[in-house]
């Protein structure tokens, strides 16, 4: 019986994920099995004729079963990129994607006069990666976040400590435990839940059926938490201050007019890399 070798492992676990639908099978296949072997995907290829050790091939083979039914990559990787870190994930916190980064941007351009001493409030954090990310590319602010689950912060702070951030968090409903941050800061970030509810059920199975529902969606227009966030934000910025939030691109525009009705000025909407609405800055109103 032929071996199983790399290359034969991939192509086959390739063609059993096409026909189960996987949108990048191959991909799949490879990221699983360079997990599995602790290796990257350029020593697949250069190594894609060694045959593979019976408790190697249980691995993958474990791995591949969850990914058949549907689970996220990278709750069986245990890791996904965001900004160039790797971040410690699993079903305790929604996956990051790339078009959070676009928040972040965002967040570091309008803070810029600040950049030094920037006072930072990261809501929703859930993995943390936003609220990592400020505190690597701007050592000397003070970076808060909170969240709603322990499970979040459980591992949000263990992202804080892997890739060596000070980080304060705190298990917070928005701001109901951070009043004593009020007034005080320079700038308020998020990645709220913001998915219709009616919309939940079109999203792809392995957001749907794996990801955490409550930082999915929040309410019939998905603006719930957001309506209730922008609102309070006001009285916890500085004079100046920044309100930052990723939104669904259909809700920008009314993500615009909740904070324009809230006192806020300088309203912007950054799309992202597909061209979709997906950022909502603005500045808080100070009176001369």
């Amino acid at each position: 019986m032929d071996a199983w070798t790399i290359s034969r492992v991939l192509a086959w676990a390739a063609a059993d994920l096409r026909e189960r639908g996987s949108e990048s099978p191959r991909l799949d296949a490879e990221l699983l099995l360079a997990a599995v072997l602790g290796c990257d995907r350029i020593r697949l290829i250069i190594d894609h004729e060694r045959p593979l050790e019976t408790h190697e091939l249980e691995g993958y083979r474990a791995l591949h079963k969850r990914r058949r039914r549907g689970e996220p990559i990278a709750y069986l990787r245990g890791e996904r990129e965001f900004y160039g870190r790797p971040f410690f994930v699993d079903p305790r916190v929604l996956v990051p994607r790339p078009e959070t980064e676009l928040l972040v941007e965002t967040a570091l351009a309008r803070t810029r006069k600040v950049s030094l001493s920037a006072r930072v409030l990261d809501l929703c954090t859930g993995s943390g990666c936003v609220a990592v990310t400020i505190k690597k590319e701007r050592p000397t602010n003070s970076v808060h976040a909170s969240d709603i689950s322990v499970g979040a912060l459980e591992v949000a702070r263990l992202n804080a400590r892997r890739l060596g951030a000070l980080v304060a968090f705190t298990l917070s409903d928005l701001f109901e435990k951070l009043q004593h941050a009020r007034g005080r800061l320079d700038l308020i970030v998020a990645n709220p839940p913001y998915i219709p509810e009616e919309e939940v059920a079109r999203l792809p199975a392995d957001v749907r059926d794996f990801e955490p529902r409550i930082a999915l969606s929040s309410g019939q227009d998905g603006l719930e938490l957001t309506q209730r966030l922008v609102q309070g934000a006001s009285g916890m910025l500085a004079a100046n201050g920044v309100l930052a939030l990723e939104v669904d691109a259909p809700s920008a525009d009314k993500v615009a007019e909740l904070m324009t009705g809230a006192g806020f000025e300088d309203v912007e909407i950054a799309r992202d890399y597909a061209g979709r609405q997906r950022v909502v800055s603005a500045r808080r109103h100070t009176p001369y």
